[in-house]
């Protein structure tokens, strides 16, 4: 195994390519798909929970003690009355979790 030290990160290559997602285009996705509902701060939208009569969580909290492969799995199959989220997929969606790792 090699370690590599990139931007500050320790990433550890295991024979494939390794690479850090983005969350700054994580942003960019997260607003195009998730924002009308989870809002920009990812607090949820009134509105929005409302007219779909379902609870919309924080993501701050929701995420919360979830791994990746977890949120992954909520924007790929969906939760509860989230339904699955169409048009994100591949890195798009490492760049996603990595975005929402960042909301305060």
């Amino acid at each position: 195994m090699r370690i590599a030290i990139n931007l500050g990160c320790i990433v550890i290559l295991t024979g494939i390519a390794a690479w850090a997602a983005d969350a700054k285009a994580g942003q960019a996705v997260y607003a195009r798909a998730c924002q009308s509902c989870h809002g920009p701060t990812g607090a949820g939208v009134p509105a929005a929970a409302k007219m779909l009569k379902a609870e919309i969580h924080d993501l701050k909290v929701a995420v919360k003690g979830k791994s990746d492969e977890d949120i992954r799995e909520i924007i790929v199959k969906g939760k509860g009355k989230m339904v699955a989220t169409k048009g994100v997929a591949g890195a798009d969606i490492d760049n996603v979790i990595a975005y929402v790792h960042t909301l305060k």
